[in-house]
């Protein structure tokens, strides 16, 4: 993407104020558009107004996208808003940081997307590269945004890339190997459709040429059918059975196998995975084939795989107390990843869930609700759904309302006896009451370690 002498920027977060630096260093002319008020940004207006850059704020914030050629938006914010679609028609060119990023970067990028698993695998492949020795960038939709330093990146190292469906849908590249987790419904608060949704995704792929390598997860029947639109090569994992085909990444017999060329490679038993979870053996085979696709030697692999214990906010263990073990899951923002921590950790369980609707029906917990929780405890909009959907799917155990976290932990500290489970897996995301589930993971810590 060519940069233009003027630019407007919509939305200022954390990615988007690091955009604003970089175009600022290089002489465009920013105007900032975003919907909440001066004030309320803060610190970040502050810092607006220190660069020189106007700021329109406010219920019009959208109206200086009519002036401008070249737009960058924030990433979770509707493509279909009239403004954004008048700009469209008129020829402006639109992307996000992530979009520059790609265009700008000349080291091999690898993508990972999905539903679920996205910050996991993207992390694996990080520490498995840096074990094999190269020098690795980590970003996009985790860590610091790239754009400040994209163009340092030497050609010769890597960068990994998770990336949700808002950032594809303002890229014009893909990345030289992409890899998609799974797809289930998700954000569907913002996506006009499932169909959408699923573009979205396919957009890691679409640009990629006969080159490049798709991972896709042969037991997810959405993400196989990418294969058959593919023009790049393609390799399938599986935790299930052997996909078939001359490249791929399976279970045999207990045992992690990488196939290159047809050629077999046994690379670790499952028993020495350490993170916990059948999701979390995709995530490993996912990491797997692409870190070999893109040169680590099998030390590398066996040593962060064999090491690995998690990310952080994802069935990340906080402390045991009084004989209950109280588990972290703020990460899991729709109920499929609510599903997997659900999947992995012993019953009986005490449930905190529920927080800010993303369209999402929560018939997919109710199974796992009914079979394996013994309290439930509802917070934020969505608890009256979720409790509709769990009475609906058979569970006929206790639910207990909090109006906020600490009275959440309170109520599970109340329910819980010796050899229970506190689980916080709210299958929602955390704006009703924070700013991200970073956010929120972090406050139900603060207050599990308080306990007394």
């Amino acid at each position: 993407m060519k940069l233009q002498e003027r630019a407007a920027v919509v939305g200022i977060g954390i990615s988007n104020m690091a955009l604003i630096r970089y175009l600022v260093a290089r002489g465009v002319r920013v105007t900032a558009c975003d919907r909440t008020s001066a004030e309320k940004l803060g610190e970040r207006a502050a810092e607006l107004a220190r660069l020189g850059v106007p700021l329109v704020a406010g219920e019009g914030y959208l109206e200086p996208l009519a002036d401008h050629d070249l737009i960058f938006l924030t990433p979770g914010m509707p493509k279909h808003l009239p403004e954004i679609e008048a700009a469209r028609r008129r020829g402006a060119a639109i992307s996000g940081e992530i979009g520059l990023v790609l265009d700008l970067c000349r080291a091999p990028v690898i993508g990972v997307t999905g539903s679920a698993g996205k910050t996991t695998t993207t992390t694996l492949i990080g520490e498995i590269l840096r074990a094999a020795g190269r020098e690795t960038y980590v970003g996009g939709n985790i860590g610091k945004p790239l754009i400040e330093q994209v163009e340092a990146i030497p050609s010769e190292a890597v960068v990994v890339l998770e990336l949700s469906s808002f950032q594809l849908q303002l890229v014009h590249r893909s990345p030289h190997i992409a890899v998609v987790t799974n797809v289930s419904p998700n954000h569907l608060d913002v996506h006009a459709t499932m169909e959408e949704y699923v573009e979205a995704k396919k957009a890691i792929f679409r640009r990629q040429s006969p080159a490049d390598w798709l991972v896709l997860n042969a037991d997810d029947p959405t993400v196989r059918a990418f294969a058959a639109e593919a023009r790049s090569r393609v390799v399938l994992f599986s935790r299930r059975a052997d996909p078939g085909g001359r490249d791929a990444a399976f279970v045999r017999e207990d045992r992690v196998i990488w196939r290159r060329g047809g050629r077999e490679t046994p690379i670790l038993f499952l028993d020495e995975i350490r993170l916990p979870g059948l999701h979390n053996q995709e995530n490993v085979l996912a990491a797997v084939a692409a870190c070999f696709l893109a040169g680590a030697p099998l030390s590398a692999v066996r040593e962060v795989v064999t090491q690995f214990t998690g990310v952080e906010h994802r069935i990340e263990p906080v402390r045991v107390l009084d004989g209950v073990k109280w588990y972290n899951d703020s990460k899991a923002t729709s109920p499929a990843e609510a599903v997997a921590a659900l999947t992995t950790l012993p019953a009986p369980i005490v449930l905190i869930a529920g927080g800010s609707d993303k369209g999402i029906p929560f018939d997919p917990i109710a199974p796992l609700v009914a079979e394996k929780v013994k309290t439930l405890i509802l917070m934020g909009p969505t608890a009256p759904k979720i409790e509709e959907a769990v009475r609906r799917g058979g569970y006929a155990g206790p639910i207990r309302r909090a109006a906020d976290m600490a009275e959440a932990v309170a109520l599970a500290r109340e329910a819980a006896a010796p050899g229970d489970t506190v689980l916080l897996s709210p299958a929602c995301a955390s704006f009703d009451a924070y700013r991200n589930f970073e956010e929120r993971g972090s406050h139900f810590k603060s207050l599990v370690e308080a306990l007394s």
